[in-house]
């Protein structure tokens, strides 16, 4: 099959149908096609040749953005099974086909129906094959080929990224690069000139120039000034065609702006100026400006300004303003228009950053000069001290002169000049001041304790012009005198152990003073000689403004004496001396070996074995199970019914003991029980209670009616009163008993409590009829009766 196409129109697309025609018609095979064919002779066997094949042609052309009214012609597919009778039918398969291409399958021409952009698909895979119209059988195999869409000049070149803006510093040289612009062309750069883009420059010249085939833009002009023009708009074209007629044009803003470089020196617009200034301005105040101009801008024109000589070098100073670039003139000393009318400055402003490639059109500072005239003013009075400091001991008397102070009129006039102190109105006035003279004096008792300085603020004001006021700090100091005796620096907690030894110190102690002693406090400790030596401690003074307390003797007890209170007396070294009395408390404590403080109180002492809560509860089941025990015991013993008295031999009398220490055997009046019995018996032992009493025995029936007589709760109460008022017992409580059998019964006592002083008339043949357990008891006093009338 042949392909034949109307657009050869290129010479290699001539040359190729050239060779086509030469060869193809010399060769009588199908052009597509890898399969060989097969030839049927009916009677003879399958035989199979190569296929000769003709000149391959798989490549149409069509022009792009077609208009015309019929549709374009593409080519033509011609097979050589075509002998022009109808048989053969051509069929085109592939991209486009039967939408936008067609084909005439009888002649195999091919058209374009549809209008092609080049831009949004540069070519159509299409297949074509040819089958027998009449079987539909393939006669050759199918075969690909390619339509592609020839560009035409339909698109105009385009500056995406504009339009530009752009810097460049001025005074640049010529030919300095600013900036490249780069056009695009939607056209088939390969297929003529259709996407080939010249630039050229249609605003701008002669400042700017562009390159045509880069698109770089550069200066054109030397030395451009940024101060006679700053910004400028450049047009820049782009054309396609190679810039040829009839060629599409695009075109882009580039905006220049020329950057400032150092390039002007500062200037004043002056040589002269002049400047009024009062004599009154206060030292470190504002007092002028000045300026110079730079016409460069930022970082350029930054400058400073400098007070290069004259007279008034010593007097003002300049600084700069770096938002205003101004100069700033300031008063360093105050002025005095009776000495000096005028002062003559020489300013200078210089730029801070030079560059250095225009140091020719330099230099890059200016100077001008300034003359300051001082302007006369009626001034308040000057006082010959910027401050006073004075002293004046405590306790003066009131109007001590404490200082004096000196202001005078510093004008010509020298008019005269009162004093008087500023107070506050809530200030305590202790001080006054002559009105004529300024001395100043007390108008209370000062106390350095108190307030050991005092501030006071003294004006002065003209007697002409009252208005007109000056003030003066003046510090006055209040020196001490020995006036307050030393005192014990804080409150004590002094402890000593029990198991103190002698000489042992027990603590350290230190005093203070309110007063002021220039060379240091010095104390000295001792105890008071008008008392008596104290058994139980000393005082040692450690010559450092500390004492410590020691020991006397060896040990110490708490329920002998808990607490224990030693005076002691402080003197200070001042002129007179002073001195006081102290007391200091010491408290009687239980110590570990170590000495730490175990407990100070008789009733902490279960607390101090720091029992938890487990070990109470282990006491207290402890506990009861004893009580259970001991109720069972109790109740076997019951039940067993035992009688009272086993044996004859086993006798039980009641014991009572007495925890008295007595003279032996033999002193058997150490206690007289009488005294418990009968009250009335031990009404005169009021005094001492470690003297056996002495009581006078009265019979047995007298002191019963002397018991019925008297109210046992009256008398324990006076027996409460005197153990309270009584000085001869010791300062620690104790505990006294008094017991009461009460009155007796009708068949009187069995005890014999009182057989010691009184004589017994008590018949005890009774017991006998009580029973078998009173026998033993009657026995016993039976024989004793006996033996008492023998």
């Amino acid at each position: 099959m042949k392909i034949t196409s109307t657009s050869c129109i290129c010479p290699v697309l001539v040359c190729l149908c050239f060779v086509q025609r030469c060869y193809g018609t010399a060769q009588h095979s199908s052009i597509k096609g890898t399969r060989n064919q097969t030839k049927h002779i009916e009677g003879e066997t399958e035989v199979h040749h190569r296929p000769k094949r003709g000149w391959v042609w798989n490549q149409f052309f069509v022009l792009e953005e077609h208009m015309g009214p019929d549709p374009q012609y593409v080519g033509k597919l011609h097979s050589n099974s075509d002998k022009g009778d109808g048989s053969v039918k051509y069929i085109l398969t592939g991209e486009g086909a039967g939408t936008i291409f067609i084909i005439d399958d009888t002649t195999g021409d091919i058209h374009s129906t549809k209008s092609l952009d080049r831009e949004q698909k540069t070519h159509y895979v299409l297949h074509a094959q040819a089958i027998d119209r009449r079987t539909n059988k393939p006669l050759e195999p199918e075969s690909e080929f390619i339509i592609k869409v020839q560009d035409i000049n339909d698109n105009a070149p385009k500056f995406t990224d504009g339009p530009y803006i752009v810097t460049v510093p001025e005074m640049s040289d010529m030919g300095t690069s600013v900036l490249q612009v780069t056009a695009t062309d939607a056209d088939d750069p390969t297929y003529g000139n259709s996407a080939r883009v010249v630039y050229s420059i249609l605003q701008g010249q002669p400042y700017f120039s562009v390159d045509p085939k880069t698109g770089v833009i550069r200066t054109a002009l030397r030395n451009m000034d940024r101060e006679a023009r700053e910004h400028y708009s450049v047009v820049i074209q782009a054309k396609d065609m190679a810039g040829q007629v009839g060629g599409l044009s695009g075109s882009t803003t580039v905006n220049i702006t020329l950057t400032d470089v150092n390039d002007n020196p500062p200037r004043f617009p002056q040589k002269h100026y002049q400047l009024y200034v009062p004599e009154s301005a206060q030292v470190g105040s504002a007092v002028g400006k000045i300026k110079a101009n730079d016409a460069d801008t930022g970082s350029n024109a930054d400058m400073t300004y400098s007070i290069i000589n004259g007279d008034g070098v010593g007097i003002f100073s300049i600084s700069t303003d770096k938002e205003t670039r101004e100069g700033i003139l300031s008063l360093k000393k105050p002025l005095n228009y009776e000495k000096k009318k005028s002062y003559t400055l020489n300013i200078e402003g210089a730029n801070t950053h030079l560059d250095f490639r225009f140091s020719h059109l330099g230099p890059f500072k200016d100077a001008t000069m300034l003359k300051i005239i001082v302007g006369d003013v009626d001034e308040p009075p000057l006082f010959s001290m910027p401050s006073y400091v004075m002293e004046v001991y405590e306790n003066a008397k009131i109007g001590t002169v404490v200082g004096t102070v000196l202001a005078q009129d510093p004008d010509s006039a020298n008019s005269l000049v009162r004093y008087f102190i500023d107070y506050n109105a809530e200030d305590d006035r202790f001080f006054n001041i002559d009105a004529n003279t300024g001395t100043i004096k007390t108008t209370k008792v000062l106390d350095r304790e108190e307030t050991p300085w005092y501030n006071i603020t003294v004006a002065a004001s003209e007697n002409d012009n009252p208005s007109l006021l000056s003030h003066v700090t003046v510090v006055i100091r209040v020196l001490d005198v020995n006036d307050n005796p030393p005192e014990l620096a804080r409150e004590y907690d002094i402890v000593v152990c029990e198991n103190s030894k002698p000489g042992q110190v027990i603590h350290t102690i230190s005093a203070t003073d309110k007063d002021d002693f220039a060379n240091g406090q010095r104390f000295n400790f001792f105890l008071d000689e008008h008392l008596s030596i104290n058994p139980n401690f000393t005082l040692k003074d450690n010559e450092d403004n500390t004492a410590s307390i020691l020991t006397r003797r060896r040990r110490f007890s708490r329920t002998i004496q808990d607490v224990y209170y030693v005076p002691i007396m402080i003197s200070d070294g001042g002129i007179p001396s002073l001195s006081s009395s102290s007391t200091l408390t010491i408290r009687v404590c239980a110590c570990e070996r170590d000495g730490r403080v175990r407990t100070c109180r008789a009733e902490a002492l279960l607390s101090s074995a720091g029992l938890s809560t487990g070990a109470l509860i282990a006491i207290l089941l402890c506990v009861v199970i004893l009580l259970a025990i001991v109720v069972l015991f109790i109740t076997l013993r019951r039940s067993k019914k035992e009688p009272l008295i086993i044996s004859e031999e086993d006798v039980r009398e009641n014991v009572v003991t007495y925890d008295d220490e007595g003279g032996g055997e033999e002193d058997t009046e150490a206690f007289d029980i009488t005294a418990l019995r009968n009250p009335s018996a031990a009404e005169e032992l009021k005094h001492r209670r470690d003297i056996r009493p002495e009581v006078k025995l009265t019979p047995r029936h007298q002191t019963f009616s002397t018991l019925e007589s008297i109210d046992v709760q009256e008398f324990i109460k006076q027996r409460l009163a005197e153990a309270d008022l009584d000085p001869s017992v010791p300062p620690y409580d104790s505990l006294q008993t008094y017991a009461y059998e009460g009155q007796r019964s009708e068949s009187g006592s069995i005890s014999s409590l009182d057989s010691a002083t009184t004589q017994s008339d008590q018949d005890y043949q009774y017991l006998g009829d009580w029973g078998p357990e009173f026998k033993k008891l009657a026995e016993l006093y039976g024989e004793i009766e006996s033996e008492r009338t023998t």
